[in-house]
């Protein structure tokens, strides 16, 4: 066994150890245990790497030192037994590449260090039919450490922003909203009732409190019957990574809302519609919102684009128009994420919200907001409710024919009784 300072001389590198203890920032160094191996080599046989979130093992396949190479398949790492990932002929080793929660490994934290615990298996298999060995299993123990402890001096703090990626990897996630507004957007709309004719007036945001300046995209919009965003049927109004599609139709006016009122937020006007043949007059919104950082020039697939009827020309809330060709072309690359969706994370005054699994990418977060039901009624439904059928028509004269005629007995016994 070797402590992290005693070296022989040309092992340092090898074992991945470039600090000192005497200095202010210890770096991660490796402790290995060879005592199994009774090694003849003049060099450690394994030498290990504890980098920031992985571990590095290579390992000579001269593991006693006596000239015989074991088979690199006799050499799992850890518990879980992890195969190398390389292997080089030449200077006859193979190396081993593990994340440090991988194959199996253990956490120890002491006062002053994370450490890490796996093991380097020797474990030899008689070759074909032979019934002998000729060398002995072992077990190497390596373990990383890690400071826990460092001196920060303030000459060395600047006051700036953290990068947009190291912000987004300490948030858990960030909290994206869709909110139905009133027709001048000054509140949320307190009803969920519409008419055919009316306009769905939406605001998408986030809460950017934590992080750099982000700017808001809506990615995608879907209409349907159900809270199930996959159900069938279903009208996607914005599409292509920003495209709001619906206004192409022949009268729709439906449009995003520029300029911004922050760049955190997103507004955009659709008209009302509702699916043909269904009763239930109900749609759920699902609407797929991103991010990207404010100072990065839209492109086709962080756009918001309207369709201008009048000129037949699409148009950008911001930057250059050739961002929004694609939406005429209908190919404006593909989405770099998965979209599945969560259960319904909660319910609240009538409204769901679903997210996705939080695996962002280091440039970009994003999640599936979902609002409704809504209730689209149009004109023939008020007229169908106010006028009864033919058939309720004759039961309610029959009725009134009825109640006239008990009325006109009830009246005659009171004038017989008032005569008597």
């Amino acid at each position: 066994a070797y402590t992290p300072w005693g070296f022989l001389r040309g092992e340092a590198e090898l074992w991945g150890y470039r600090g000192d203890p005497s200095l202010e920032h210890p770096q991660p160094w490796a402790w290995v245990d060879v005592s199994q191996l009774q090694a003849a080599a003049p060099l450690h046989p394994v030498a290990v790497q504890c980098q920031e979130a992985q571990v590095v093992v290579t390992v000579h396949r001269d593991l006693f030192g006596t000239g015989r190479l074991v088979k690199a398949a006799d050499l799992p790492l850890g518990p879980a037994a992890c195969w190398p990932v390389a292997q080089s002929a030449a200077e006859s080793t193979v190396t081993f590449v593990a994340g440090l929660h991988e194959c199996g490994s253990t956490l120890r934290v002491t006062p002053d260090a994370l450490v890490y615990n796996t093991s380097l298996n020797y474990k030899p298999v008689p070759a074909g039919s032979h019934v002998v060995v000729r060398t002995s299993p072992a077990v190497v123990p390596i373990e990383c450490y890690y400071p826990r402890r460092d001196n920060v001096s303030s000459g060395g703090v600047k006051p700036t922003w953290v990068p947009f990626s190291s912000t987004l990897s300490s948030e858990e996630k960030l909290p994206f909203s869709l909110r139905l507004m009133n027709d001048d957007w000054s509140a949320e709309r307190d009803s969920a009732v519409f008419q055919l004719g009316e306009v769905l007036h939406f605001q998408a945001g986030v809460n950017t409190e934590n992080h750099v300046p982000l700017r808001l995209f809506v990615d995608s919009c879907v209409a349907t019957p159900n809270p199930d965003r996959s159900s069938s049927p279903q009208y996607a109004f914005i599409d292509f990574s920003g495209c709001l599609v619906d206004g192409q139709l022949d009268g729709a006016a439906s449009t995003f809302i520029s300029p911004r009122p922050r760049q955190d937020v997103l507004q955009f006007a659709v008209d009302a519609f509702k699916f043909s043949g269904d009763s239930s007059n109900l749609i759920y919104v699902t609407c797929h919102l991103k991010v990207s950082l404010a100072d990065q020039a839209p492109d086709p697939l962080n756009k918001a684009c309207s369709f201008n009827q009048a000129s037949s020309l699409w148009a950008p809330v911001e930057g250059n128009w050739d961002i929004c060709s694609c939406c005429e072309t209908r190919s404006c690359g593909s989405a770099r994420h998965s979209r599945r969706l969560r259960p319904p994370s909660r319910w609240q005054g009538g409204r769901v919200r679903r997210e996705l699994p939080s695996e962002p990418d280091p440039s970009m977060k994003e999640a599936d907001v979902v609002v409704g039901p809504l209730f689209i009624h149009s004109w023939q439904d008020h007229q169908v409710r106010k006028m009864p059928s033919q058939g309720h028509l004759w039961m309610v004269l029959g009725l009134a024919a009825v109640a006239g005629l008990v009325i006109l007995v009830l009246a005659a016994l009171g004038v017989l009784t008032v005569c008597q």
